[in-house]
């Protein structure tokens, strides 16, 4: 069934690629980026609304098991990763991510180039460039 879903959306290829191809499996929960799938709003001080998405890039940097590894890793240790993040806390290296944020004034979503809204696709090509919020454990 999920097959049937992929084949039939194309506009899920993006995701598809990064699930099953070096970037589906993560070393650990240290060493990955988030994206917001959904788009939130922002208001600021003067009552301005904003849609934002948010990026969390690791600091530690990105890094990725083969299958085989997790597949053993499942069968042996299936806490790894909740264990590997704990472990890491207590031993006083506290794992960081930079947060950035694409930022669209209110109005624009309606004639921007495509849906901001919809979930499979994100801004690309520097239309919308991530911007830096800051850094947190």
């Amino acid at each position: 069934m999920q097959w049937d879903f992929w084949t039939l959306s194309p506009e899920s290829a993006h995701k598809l690629s990064w699930l099953m191809g070096d970037r589906g499996i993560p070393e650990n929960w240290r060493h990955v980026n988030g994206y917001s799938s959904h788009t939130h709003s922002w208001i600021n001080a003067d009552g301005e609304i904003f849609w934002v998405k948010y990026h969390f890039i690791s600091d530690q940097g990105v890094e990725f098991l083969t299958q085989a590894e997790a597949d053993r890793i499942a069968g042996a240790d299936p806490d790894y990763h909740q264990r590997d993040l704990c472990q890491t806390i207590e031993r006083g290296e506290y794992p960081r991510w930079t947060l950035k944020m694409l930022i669209m004034p209110f109005a624009e979503a309606k004639t921007y180039r495509y849906n901001p809204f919809d979930l499979p696709t994100a801004p690309t090509g520097g239309l919308l460039a991530p911007q830096l919020v800051g850094i947190g454990a």
